[in-house]
């Protein structure tokens, strides 16, 4: 199934309807923890309304995941994963590096992605016949840089504080060995791998709604990714994405070393 590119332009357009106007606003930020803090906000549970909304009813049988509001035909053979604000701790901080994430899985495999920035005014997707951008400087392919060693290799992650024990010495393996390491970029920093512009992206604990639609977009771009072990990244968990097999293997190489 291929999903239209105006359909994806549908879905940023709702989603910003929401998440704009209450971009570097004082709204309410509710904590989702009793202990530690997992931030969300007015705009998180419009913008997934809103999703959900178009998709119903664009597509009446198909189910539904979202961060907000959870899953809803769950058994569908096409669901879609939502997570409205990717990157919430940077939308409350000010920081244009959340986005929106629409992903469509297809007997559990993903198949189409989107990811929105609207501050920035730019659309990432992908589909069956590849990844795209739309944006500043006019719409183009995507594709991902041709890095295969990591001593080239720039690199990026939400924070290492998320990796504990072994996890840490594994992931400070792979640090090590690359030329640069920046934090705090969440979803864009797979958009960039898809572009060209990164090569390496090691994160753990991610949810399915965290990284379903980066899936095609990293793929259809040149890229791979799946979880530590080899598995496919649609489960999620502790995840790889590199812009070239080679690079992929030597991550891995290290993380399970």
């Amino acid at each position: 199934m291929i999903v239209n590119s105006q359909f994806m332009r549908r879905m940023a357009e709702a989603a910003a309807a929401e998440t704009l106007p209450r971009f570097r606003q004082s709204g309410l930020v509710s904590n989702k923890l009793e202990a530690g803090f997992d931030p969300v906000t007015e705009a998180d549970r419009e913008a997934e309304k809103a999703l959900r909304a178009l998709i119903r009813a664009e597509y009446s049988d198909h189910g539904i995941h979202g961060e907000e509001f959870g899953i809803e035909n769950g058994d569908a053979s096409h669901v879609w994963v939502i997570d409205p604000i990717d990157g919430t701790r940077a939308f409350i901080s000010g920081l244009p590096l959340w986005g929106t994430l629409v992903g469509l899985n297809f007997e559990g495999d993903a198949v189409a992605g989107m990811m929105s920035q609207p501050f920035t005014g730019e659309l990432f997707w992908a589909d069956e016949e590849g990844s795209n951008y739309e944006g500043p400087g006019g719409p183009r392919r995507l594709r991902t840089r041709d890095t295969n060693v990591l001593a080239e290799a720039t690199m990026c992650t939400t924070t290492p504080a998320l990796f504990q024990g072994r996890m840490r010495e594994a992931y400070d393996r792979v640090e090590h060995a690359v030329r640069l390491a920046r934090y705090g970029t969440d979803c864009y920093a797979y958009a960039m791998v898809a572009a060209g512009q990164v090569d390496l992206v090691v994160e753990t604990s991610l949810q399915p709604y965290d990284i379903v639609a980066l899936v095609p977009i990293i793929e259809k771009a040149g890229g791979v990714i799946s979880t530590w072990d080899g598995g496919p990244a649609e489960k999620a968990g502790d995840i790889v994405a590199a812009a070239t097999p080679a690079l992929h293997a030597a991550a891995l190489e290290l993380l399970n070393a």
